[in-house]
Parts: C-alpha cells; sequence; structure tokens
C-alpha cells in the first residue's frame, strides 16, 4: 500500500518496508499563506526534493498549488502516519471520508500517544509534570539505567548543567559540521527567488543551508555532535556567548522535526558516548533529557491539552509584534542581548533556547504581546518551528498563557538573569542594575512593571509571591511606572 508521507516524515522509520510506494506532495499555497522564514522554507523544500530523489521510482512526487489537488490524482488505497499537527489531522480526516485510507499511529517519537495517555491517566488531579513523565520513560526504557535505579544516582544533573559562560569568546569547540549545498538546493533557491518576484513574501536573509536536509547530512550532523561538543554541552547548556552562537549545541532540533532521525538512535548515541567515557553523565543526561524528556512532553501535551489550548490567554496579553520584531531587525533595539538574539533569528533561522525563552520569550512576556501572534511568530520564524512545537512551549512556557497549567510560574526576569548567563550585559548602552531613565535596562524596568501589571495574580502564585512583596521595597516604582505608561497596566 502507497505511503503518504508528510514533509516532516521522511526518515526510514516512516515505512514499514525499504521498497514501500511512497506519495509525497510539496504545496506551494503553504507559503504563499503565511510569510515563512526564507531558509526554513529552502530546508523544507530542499529535504522534501531530496527525499523523493533518493526514493527515485519508488515515489510519486507532486508539486501544486493545493494539496488536495494532488490526491484527487492518485489512485488506489494509501496509508498515513498521524501527522503532526491539529490542521493536517483534519486534512486527513476529510480525505479519509472520500477514499480508502488507512490511518496509522504517529512515529518520530520515543513515548506513544497511548503510553503517555495512560500514564496520565494514572495521576489522577496530580501534575502532569515534565520531570515525572521524563523518569518513567527512563525506567520503562531503561535509558540511563543499572537495575531500577538511575546511573550515578541521581535523575537529574541540571545543577551542574547552568554554568555561566567563561570568560572566553567562544568555547573554543571545533565549527561544526555543515552541509554542502548541491543542485537540489540551486532549484530551491531559483524557486523561492522566482515565487517571491511573484508576490509570496518571506522573512530573513537567504543563505547557505546550515541545517541537515537527508538523513546521511543528520547522521553526519548527530557523529559531529557526539564527538567534538556534547562533552561540553551539558555545563553550558543555559549560557550564552554573543561570539558563539553554536556554542555545544546539537543542531538537531531541525532534522529531527524533519523526521531523519529518529529520536531513539539519537538517545543511544549519547548513552553510548557516555559508556565508551567519551562524554561526562551530566552532559549525557541533560541530552537525553531534551530529546526524550522535553521534546516528546512537549509533543504529548500538544494532543493532550486539545486545539483550543493555542488560544489561551489567562494574562489578557493583546499587545500588537512591533514591526522591528516581526522583521527580525537587530537594529531595531539598543539592548545587546535582543539584538543578538534577532540577528541570529534574522541570519540562520535558530537561536538556542535560551534567547529563544529568556531573552525573545521574556521581552515579549514583559510587554504583553498577544501569545497566538507570538506564537505564530516563533512558528514562522525558525527553522525547527512546527505548531506541535510552539503552541504549547509559547503559550504556556514562554507566555504563561494558560495560567499556569505547563509551568507554575512565568519564565519571567530581570536583567541580572541575563548579566549572569550571557555575556551581552558588558557592552550593552544599559546597565542590569538600573530600572529607571536612559540607563534602565529594558528587561530590568519590564520585569518589575510586568509583576506590576499582575500584582493581584501572581500573590496568590506560591513561587511568586516572593518576587510580588518585592514591589513594596521598589522606592522608584512611581518613576518607573510614569517613565512607561503603556506597561503600567
Amino acid at each position: 500500500m502507497t505511503r503518504w508521507l508528510f514533509a516532516d516524515q521522511l526518515g526510514p522509520h516512516f515505512l514499514d518496508a525499504p521498497d514501500q510506494p511512497v506519495l509525497l506532495v510539496e504545496s506551494r499555497r503553504v507559503f504563499a499563506r503565511r510569510r515563512f522564514h526564507r531558509q526554513k522554507a529552502h530546508l523544507l523544500l530542499s529535504a522534501l526534493r531530496h527525499r523523493a530523489a533518493e526514493l527515485g521510482h519508488q515515489a510519486t512526487f507532486l508539486q501544486v498549488d493545493r494539496y488536495r489537488e494532488a490526491l484527487a490524482t492518485v489512485e488506489g488505497p494509501l496509508s498515513v502516519v498521524q501527522p503532526t499537527s491539529w490542521a493536517a489531522v483534519q486534512l486527513v480526516d476529510r480525505i479519509a471520508h472520500e477514499r480508502d485510507l488507512e490511518r496509522l499511529p504517529a512515529r518520530g517519537f520515543v513515548t506513544s500517544r497511548e503510553t503517555f495517555a495512560a500514564w496520565a491517566g494514572e495521576r489522577g488531579e496530580r501534575r502532569l509534570l515534565m520531570e515525572d513523565f521524563y523518569r518513567d520513560s527512563r525506567r520503562r526504557l531503561g535509558v540511563l539505567m543499572e537495575a531500577d535505579q538511575p546511573v550515578g544516582g541521581r535523575w537529574n544533573f541540571d545543577a551542574d548543567n547552568r554554568e555561566p559562560p567563561p570568560k572566553t569568546p567562544t568555547l573554543n569547540l571545533p565549527e561544526p559540521w555543515w552541509p554542502t549545498e548541491d543542485e537540489i538546493d540551486d532549484q530551491v533557491r531559483a524557486d523561492l527567488d522566482r515565487w517571491e518576484s511573484e508576490g509570496i513574501s518571506f522573512v530573513g536573509e537567504d543563505g547557505p543551508r546550515l541545517f541537515a536536509a537527508t538523513r546521511t547530512e543528520a547522521l553526519e550532523v548527530l557523529a559531529d555532535f557526539v564527538t567534538h561538543r556534547l562533552p561540553d554541552f551539558g555545563r553550558y547548556e543555559d549560557a550564552v556567548l554573543s561570539e558563539d552562537r553554536w556554542m555545544a549545541h546539537s543542531l538537531l532540533s531541525g532534522p529531527l522535526n524533519l523526521g531523519l532521525l529518529d529520536p531513539r538512535e539519537v538517545v543511544q548515541a549519547a548513552e553510548e558516548a557516555y559508556a565508551r567515557g567519551e562524554a561526562p553523565l551530566a552532559a549525557v543526561e541533560g541530552f537525553v533529557r531534551q530529546v526524550m524528556g522535553w521534546r516528546d512532553y512537549i509533543w504529548h501535551l500538544y494532543w493532550y491539552l486539545g486545539e483550543d489550548y493555542r488560544g489561551r490567554n489567562e494574562l489578557e496579553a493583546h499587545a500588537e509584534l512591533p514591526e522591528w520584531f516581526t522583521e527580525l531587525d537587530p537594529d531595531g533595539t539598543d539592548a545587546a542581548c535582543l539584538s543578538s538574539a534577532l540577528r541570529s533569528v534574522k541570519e540562520s533561522g535558530w537561536a538556542h533556547h535560551i534567547p529563544r525563552l529568556m531573552v525573545l520569550g521574556n521581552y515579549a512576556l514583559q510587554r504583553g504581546y498577544d501569545p497566538a501572534r507570538l506564537t505564530d511568530w516563533f512558528h514562522r520564524s525558525f527553522v525547527d518551528g512546527y505548531d506541535w512545537v510552539m503552541v504549547p512551549n509559547v503559550v504556556g512556557m514562554s507566555q504563561h498563557a494558560d495560567g499556569g497549567v505547563l509551568a507554575t510560574k512565568p519564565y519571567a526576569s530581570g536583567g541580572n538573569y541575563l548579566n549572569t548567563m550571557t555575556d551581552h550585559c558588558g557592552g550593552c548602552v544599559y546597565d542590569p542594575k538600573v530600572r529607571v531613565g536612559e540607563k534602565a535596562c529594558p528587561f530590568t524596568a519590564g520585569y518589575w512593571l510586568f509583576l506590576h501589571r499582575h500584582r493581584e495574580r501572581f500573590a496568590q502564585n506560591f513561587r511568586m509571591r516572593q518576587m510580588v512583596n518585592g514591589l513594596n521595597r521598589l522606592r522608584d516604582l512611581d518613576e518607573l511606572l510614569a517613565e512607561n505608561p503603556d506597561l503600567a497596566g
């Protein structure tokens, strides 16, 4: 039976046999409806076209304006692995009413939806904590375990993985392995240029393709990371260096989310590096936590919390995203950390999790940007951004728009955190210790303004009560509010 594959289901684990017939569809309308990052569009098209080329006569590859046009031309029964968004599932629902279509469970994640639902159901009224899910997964799959105990006697090495950046400009690690573009990439670029001339607009810069678009490239990226950066990944996991964009991060989120790698093989590669003595346990545990803990947890919450979750806005944040933010203009702000994060996204369609959460997300939270618009911006602007990734991460974790379903307190911080975990503040025109006046750090001022606007709500939060009480000790609160009337509430 022909397997209908979506553009993020490109690895061999989405087929039941190496020679199974495949249907692949490229829809131009996807890029006409929404304004994607140019490099994200390039990566998606390159990955899809490379997979079609690899499969050769085994694949039916259709390039159309609208997705349903392609399906109407394909005869015979189809099978499809559960896609990764509510919208795609609804498309499959409609097709299933019109033709013979076998629907298969999701792949590309460590834990099945059925297993997660059973785990969640057993918890009763207890919170669906990521830490509990992660530990359950490790026990069930025997990852970093000695019998029924975690290797090293600890489940969590976060305390060892929160070092501030070193005093050097970079980590002095080898340059990541980069793919080499080929004639398929040349054609993708030519098509994107033509589409732009015809009125389809993109954001961000074009550039050489940085992220893996094939299974072979993805395996190269994985091997390179395990050899050269995994040993340093843990300790500097939350640190930021202005001259070292990639630091010790894996650059695997893109190929993982395209389905080019199975997360279980990624976890196994890290485990084997630890077993060989090539990477410390804290680094390996921190990486495994991201891949089979957080990534799977976000995937399952996307479905478990329901389609309406994306519309949550418990903090009643309705501010428009400013043009310099949406256009990825690093010169639109004088704040060094914010400018650096936007430059990273503009130039590469990527930034690691701390610039995403504690710079871009934190800034948006403090200023009350509309969470739905912000979610869409993250989805379109990042090469690894998909609906299932961004809805829980932005609505729940970053913007606290769900009122505490995903995280018990908002991820808001002032300039002190950024001064500790990044090297940006020393060269910035603002002072992270200053709230008012010309030197006032927009994050420090924004943090206290955010607490002031939501004082009543957060006074009831046991993890926020102490911070809210700090408002009573601010001698310059009236001056802060007078300087920022639009954020005073």
